[in-house]
């Protein structure tokens, strides 16, 4: 039996294209700031890489958590 919950919201999945706009960087810059580290790994899907959109937004709040605390 599945419970289906009318507030749960799928996580939208990002391409890296999406990932690049949504940070203002290169589709180049996606892949390098994923082999650093500073981004995280995507979901693989067949070929396609895709990136859950909560993910990205975590990654922007703690660069904003890192620059207050480094005033």
């Amino acid at each position: 039996m599945q419970i289906l919950d009318s507030q749960l919201q799928p996580d939208p999945l990002l391409t890296a294209r999406e990932v690049g706009a949504m940070l203002a960087i290169s589709l180049p810059s996606v892949f390098r700031h994923v082999a650093e580290g500073k981004l995280p790994k995507p979901i693989k899907l067949g070929a396609s890489s895709r990136w859950p959109q909560s993910e990205i937004l975590a990654v922007i709040e703690a660069a904003k958590v890192a620059r207050e605390s480094a005033k």
